[in-house]
Formats: C-alpha cells, structure tokens, sequence
C-alpha cells in the first residue's frame, strides 16, 4: 500500500475515530433530552396572585423563578423586532444553526460576535443553564445545543421558540422572562412596550447586571442605543426614529417589583401563602403526578381583594397611625422609659434573641461585651412615618428596641357581609419592618365592650328582650362565682333601655343582660358564640359580656355579619378560584353560611347599633359621612391596651384593632377609647370608599326589613336617652379579666391565661 493510500485510510478511520469519540462524549457528557421534554419544556414559572380585577398582587418565586408565561401574540412587536435584529439577524432563514455566523465566529475568534442563534441560546438556557468554561467541555456543549436547537426547530414554529426564548431569559434583579419584565420596569404588559422601552428591555439580554437601567443607566443607554442602531440597519426602523429615540433618557419612574415586601397586601398576600402550601400538597399536577409546587407550576390565583378597597384602607392607616403614634412616643412613660421599668426582661428577652446578639455571639465574642455592645450610640436605619417608611439615624442598639417595641401597631378588614368577599386586608403597620400580621385568625386580643353585640342579641333572640327592655345600671353579683360585674362600682342607680345600654356601652346593663340568662348565663353566652361559628373557643365567666376574652379581627369581622345579613354567619373567603398556568380551573372557593339568629332579630340589633354611631361611644360618625343607615361598635380593653371599632352599611362590613404588640404600653389622655382611637381610621377608609362611586357602596342603601316585624319594630330614636352620661370605656370602668370571677372549684386555675 502506497504512502498516500496509508495517509488517506489513517485520516479516515481517524475521523471515523473521532466522530465516534464526539458521539461518546455528547450522550455521555450529560443527558441529551428527550423528545417529550423537548415537546413540553420545564420552565420554572412564579405563581401569581390576583385582585377581583385581574390586577397583579404580587407571585411566590424561588430566586431563579420570577417569570410569568405570555403567549407570542401578546407580545409586542417592537420586542421580536429588537430581539431578531440584535440576537440573530438570520433567524427566520436558519433551522438552528447559523453556518454563516458560526464561521464569522470560527475566522474572527468571536470579536464579532458569537455563533448561537437564538434558537441555540433557548436550548442552553433551557436544558444547560451556563456556559462551560473549560474549551473541552464548551465544545461538547456547543455540538449538544445544534443537536437541541435543531430538535427545537423540528418540534415548534418559529413564533413559539420566540416565545419559549423570551419568557425564559434573565433581565436581571431577579426578574425572568419578557412579562415580568416588562411590569416591572414599565409597569406595562409586554404588548404595550414602545420601540425605546423594548431596545431596553432586549439590551439586558445580553449581559443583564451590565446593562441594567436601574444601577447602570450609563451602559443602559449606551446598550440601547445599540439595539435602535441594529433595527434600523436591519429595516426595522427608519434611521430617523432611530435618531430620535437615541436621544431619549431611559424613564424608569414606574419602576416597581413586586416582591414580597411591596405590591398590593402584602400581609394579606404572606397569610395565604399557607393556605397555598397546604391546597398545593392535597392537589397533585396531572403532568408530573406529584404535589403542586407553589413556586414553580405558575398557579394562577385569584382572590376577593377590590384593589380600591385595598390602597383606601393602607391610606387610612397611613393618615391616621402618625397621629396616634405622635401621641403615644409624647407621653412621658415612653419619653422617661418608665414603662419599661416593670418589663425589663421583655428587653432582655428581644437583646438576645437579636441578630446582633448572635452574630456577635457567633464571632467568639463574650456575653458582657456583646451586652456593652448595645449601649453604644451606632447609626442605623429605622422605621419612621414618612414616605419611604424609614429614617436614617444615630442611637443605641437597646434605644432600638425601645423604639421599635414601642409603636402602635393596627388590623384592618373590610368585607362584604352578604357573600363572605374580603375586601381589604391590612396586618399591620409596615410589612417591610414588622411581618407579624394582626388580622388574622392566629392574631387574638381581648375584645372589651365590641363583643356587647353578641350578647344583645343573644338577649333578643332566646330571651324575649326589646330595644325598649328597662335596665338596670348597677353592678350585678354572680353567686356562682362569688364576685361582681363590673370589677367597681360606680354607684349608678335607675334603669335605661337596652338600646340605651348599647349606645353607650355601659357596662353595669351588659352586666345586668347576662344576670337574666340566670346561673347558667356565661355558658349559655360561650354557647351563642360557639354557634356563630367563632372557632375561639371562650371561657364561660360573667366578665364575657364584658369582652374579657380574646379572638382575632377575623373572627370579630366573622361574628358581625349576622347583623347585615339577616341572621346569617358569613365566613369571610378570600381566595375565589386556582387556575393552572394554562388557564384551566382547578379549584374554586365561596363563604360558608349559617343562620344564627331570626332575621327580625339581625334588623332589630342592625338598627339599635345606629345608637353607638349618633349619639353614643362613635358619636356623629353617620352624620358625617351622610350615611343613611349604619350600625356600628366601639371596643377597650383594661389599661387601654386595645381599641376596636367594627362598623357596616348594608353593603360592606369593616372592623380596625389597634394597640401595641406589648400590651403594658399604652394610650392614655384623652384617647382612651375606640372611638377616639379606632374608629378615625375606619371612617377614614368609609370617607373615601363613599366617595368612589366606582365601588358602588351607597349612602343611602338601607337594612331590608322583614315583614311582621311584631314587637321588635324599632324607632330607636325613641328609647334611646341622649341625657344619660356616656358609660365611656376603658380602665376607669374595671372591665376585669375572666380570672377575676373564678368559682370557688376553680381555685388555683387561672382560665384568664389560657387566651
């Protein structure tokens, strides 16, 4: 055999040799996928929360899963047209790869530019995630993403890989995908975006930190100036638009993402990722078989919140905390620190449960040097009210906590009482600072005289009373439990009507209503409030009917639809429907109805409740918002520690908590109860909600009245005795604690400790 016959066959078994070896290392060098996978593309997508609108809330993400899925058509073709101009001028002409653009690659040493087209950049993305650094390595990637990107050719229409490309690459702050994207730096749909927003958007592809507009708009420009440049030398753009859109400056002035600390509720939105978890393990995905996974299946979920209601609500708050907040850090137990006198160990309990503590603790420093530690003036940043929630300043750690543990904190709530909807939710002050939400069913407080309702009504329904039934104003001894209610006696003597009573929640008349349920009394009432469906399961004493027990805003707002409703206990709902990410239901939610009470008896206590909002605890409120009818109920508690007001129209029922997380800090002067406390913020959110004529809540709506009303006719106005002296609540009146009235079989337990 000839020299140049030898040469010839070692080249081509050679090659042969080679080829075979290549071959080895693509299917062996990491798994190739298959053609099912190829067909149904696993791209993490974030699940998405809802308003009743469609109004995005917010979504539950893993770090590399903040995308939401849009189709080709809702995409704007200012995107597609900067994409193929700038990523891959050839697209429409190639099936996957690029023998042009390969070889540019290959005889330049890619100062031109790489050879990977899009469809090449989507298979990496999709089934590889990084590009290999080692030259070995990259080459086995590269041959394995023409494998896949022709595949990807051979299985999906060009517009579809469009689509796959862009709702699975990065855009940097975390945010994946073209529709995130596009909401977040231009609070736009990405079938909204104009020719300049999209060459920003597309500019990011290509190195996101780099050309990021938000921390380098220099670069951001610079990028996108480039993009423009490219569509118009590829016929996407007259060079004169080009022209006039590199003169532009990026506008990111709607720039918000949504996480977990901002968009719309987030205390509501952090409550019902529990409840998500919870459904996502009871369902399973058809296409897996498995468990749903909240932070990657992009569930869909849509909720009862009326984003009006919701932003009224948050600037209710807003508007009125400052005020109270001003006027607890002015008193002087906070200015001089005695308050914390008596609860030194709360501030020794928060020191060493600080990350500061631990950190320092785990870096080998000592307990007393760490403890010196917190004495010594550091700057910091703190929550404040003002726009941005947080101030810049110089103190103490331990000045920190004092400052921190004394703010006033809140619960808002507002619902539809009639179907159960949730309208509004806030649980507290600021969710970036204190995640701790006050509103719902976990969150229990002692509700004082806002539970009075309760008992009236129980008085009406099984007891015969009416809102003319005489009262007496005395204190009332249970022999059972060898004490009286009230704690102290105010030495009145005489009786008013019962609508008088609650007008003016006086203590003495509850105190004298559950006398007449007999020994029994207290059980009976725990029973009423058990067959609300409250699920706080109450303790039987006489100070009940003062409201020494504690439930949640959820199950106060819960307990008060019977009022507007007809008799009816309305669980409050907030979750609608679940879809899946293509649109499909997969479950669907609504109240849970009982009746409790006759519908003559919800009328009555509806119309004997306008008592506390004319001319009683809320003096004025109806008049002031002009409503025709409304009923309504303060709240306090021993010490002041918590103010309640829980108040509705026909249409839509809404109850504010307020109070410190230390209940030894509290309000004192003249706001002293829930009407001065409470109840501006609840008339705040009606104010603006009345105004809205959008929201369809009306003045003049009026409670339905059932026919034969007999004896529980009602004209209020008639019974209810504007002389009488206010029985304003709070520490002056001693509404005691269930501990206070223990019967004598009980000694030594202490049911007050059990709520």
């Amino acid at each position: 055999m000839s020299k140049p016959v030898r040469i010839f066959w070692w080249i081509y078994f050679g090659g042969l040799a080679a080829f075979a070896i290549l071959v080895l290392c693509i299917y062996c060098w990491g798994k190739l996928p298959s053609l099912q996978e190829l067909e149904n593309p696993s791209i993490l997508l974030a699940s998405e929360v809802y308003a009743d609108d469609g109004t995005p809330m917010g979504k539950f993400y893993r770090d590399n899963g903040n995308r939401t899925h849009v189709d080709y058509k809702d995409i704007s073709p200012n995107v597609i047209n900067a994409l193929v101009a700038t990523e891959d001028v050839r697209f429409y002409q190639h099936s996957g790869v690029d023998g042009k653009g390969v070889l540019r690659a290959v005889l330049k040493f890619g100062h031109d530019g790489g050879g990977s087209t899009l469809t090449q950049q989507l298979a990496l993305n999709m089934f590889n995630g990084r590009r290999s650094h080692n030259p070995l390595s990259r080459l086995v990637q590269k041959l394995k993403e023409w494998i896949i990107a022709i595949e990807l050719e051979r299985n999906f229409t060009k517009q579809e890989i469009l689509a796959l490309y862009l709702n699975q690459v990065s855009f940097s702050d975390n945010v994946y995908g073209i529709r995130s994207a596009s909401r977040t730096f231009f609070q736009k749909e990405p079938d909204a975006l104009t020719v300049d927003e999209a060459a920003v958007l597309v500019g990011m592809v290509n190195n996101p930190t780099l050309f990021n507009p938000r921390t380098n708009p220099k670069s951001a420009i610079e990028r996108r100036n480039t993009v423009l440049s490219r569509m118009a030398t590829n016929h996407y753009l007259p060079d004169a638009d080009a022209t006039m859109l590199k003169a532009k400056p990026i506008d990111l002035g709607h720039y918000r993402k949504l996480d977990e600390n901002n968009g719309l509720a987030p205390y509501f939105r952090d409550v019902i990722r529990d409840d998500l978890k919870k459904w996502c393990k009871e369902h399973k995905n058809p296409a897996t078989g498995e468990p749903y996974d909240l932070y990657q299946d992009g569930l869909k979920i849509f909720t009862t919140i009326n984003p009006r209601m919701q932003i009224d609500a948050e600037q209710a708050v807003a508007m009125e905390m400052p005020i109270l907040q001003k006027a607890l850090s002015d008193q002087a137990d906070i200015r001089n620190g005695q308050a914390w006198e008596p609860h030194l160990n709360v501030l020794e309990s928060t020191m060493k449960n600080s990350d500061r503590w631990r950190n320092l603790e785990d870096a080998g420093m000592d307990a007393e040097d760490i403890r010196k530690t917190f004495y010594q003036p550091v700057s910091m940043r703190v929550f404040a009210w003002n726009t941005s929630h947080e101030k810049d300043t110089i103190m103490t750690p331990m000045d920190s906590i004092k400052y921190h543990r004394a703010m006033l904190e809140t619960a808002f709530m507002a619902m539809d009482p009639i179907t159960g909807a949730v309208k509004a939710w806030v649980g507290g002050i600021d969710f970036r600072t204190y995640k701790f939400d006050h509103v719902n069913i976990n969150t229990k407080r002692q509700v004082g005289s806002s539970i009075k309702p309760f008992l009236y009504g129980m008085a009406i329904e099984d007891y015969g009373f009416t809102p003319e039934t005489q009262c007496e104003q005395v204190q009332q001894y249970f022999p059972k439990y060898k004490d009286y209610v009230p704690a102290r006696n105010r030495n009145r003597s005489g009786t008013v009507t019962m609508a008088t009573g609650l007008a003016y929640s006086t203590n003495e008349v509850a105190a004298y209503i559950m006398k007449q349920f007999g020994d029994d009394g207290p059980d009976h009432f725990a029973d009423f409030i058990k067959q609300i469906n409250i699920p706080t399961k109450v303790a039987p004493y006489p100070s009940l009917a003062l409201g020494a027990c504690e439930l949640s805003l959820y199950e106060m707002m819960w307990g008060y639809t019977l009022f507007p409703s007809g008799g009816f206990s309305n669980k409050p709902y907030y979750i609608s429907r679940i879809m899946d990410k293509d649109g499909n239901l997969l479950d669907h939610f609504d109240t849970e109805r009982k009746e409790v009470i006759s519908p003559a008896t919800a009328y009555t206590m509806a119309r004997m409740m306008q008592g506390p909002v004319d001319v009683g605890t809320a003096r004025g409120l109806r008049a002031r918002l002009g409503i025709a009818e409304m009923g309504g109920k303060t709240g306090t508690t021993n010490d002041n520690s918590d103010f309640w007001f829980i108040g509705y129209t026909p249409q839509l029922l809404a109850g504010v908590w307020v109070g410190c997380d230390d209940r030894f800090i509290h309000l004192e002067s003249r706001l002293d109860d829930g009407g001065h406390v409470a109840r501006p913020i609840w008339e705040a959110f009606f104010s603006k909600v009345l105004d809205d004529k959008s929201l369809g809540i009306d003045r003049k709506a009026r409670f339905v009245q059932p026919e034969n009303m007999g004896k529980n006719q009602l004209s209020y106005q008639n019974i209810i005795d504007t002389t009488a002296a206010p029985g304003a609540q709070g520490n002056d009146l001693g509404n005691g604690k269930s501990g206070d009235y223990l019967p004598d079989s009980a000694a030594g337990h202490t049911p007050g400790s059990q709520y």
